[in-house]
């Protein structure tokens, strides 16, 4: 693959914690800050290798917390680039409590990031293409341009008519 062009799965970044004590609130399960700082630094280390630069967290424009994880649970964070932008990228983490002597493994979590990545100076600059080949990549990232479309309308910077995903969804 070109430089100026990676596939998603080249993203891909997995941690695997156990939750300790002193990462739990009063109902024993893992805190929700806890969750969130885990989630960054896994978006983080997907988004750098993505574009091989230093990144810096923009936003975090979606957590779910879905179901709780418990002290001592084992929790399987899995992030990817699922779109990248001329200097930004968006990263979807996925939250997995592992359960190896069940063997199970459910989904308690999701969020959505996004980075950019700077020069020296902190100074964003171009990153390479996201290129999809799964199933779910495709849906994720044709996704991440209407989210992003959405943001940039609601944050003021972009006028809804100039939305191209929005056009396509009033459109015949």
């Amino acid at each position: 693959m070109p430089k100026n062009k990676k596939t998603v799965g080249e993203s891909l970044t997995v941690m695997t914690n156990i939750v300790l004590p002193n990462e739990t609130n009063s109902l024993r399960n893992l805190f929700g800050g806890e969750l969130l700082a885990k989630m960054d630094r896994c978006a983080a280390i997907a988004a750098a290798r993505h574009c091989a630069r230093r990144v810096v967290t923009a936003s975090v424009n979606h957590v779910s917390f879905d179901k709780p994880i418990p002290e001592g649970g084992i929790v399987v964070l899995e992030a990817k680039v699922s779109r990248a932008f001329s200097t930004s990228m968006e990263i979807y983490v996925d939250v997995w409590l592992d359960d190896p002597i069940r063997q199970t493994k459910v989904h308690t979590n999701d969020g959505i990031y996004t980075f950019v990545a700077v020069d020296e100076y902190n100074v964003p600059v171009p990153i390479p293409e996201a290129i999809p080949e799964t199933d779910q990549e495709i849906e994720r990232w044709n996704a991440a341009l209407r989210r992003k479309e959405l943001s940039l309308i609601l944050g003021g910077r972009m006028k809804a008519e100039d939305s191209v995903e929005l056009k396509k969804l009033f459109s015949k």
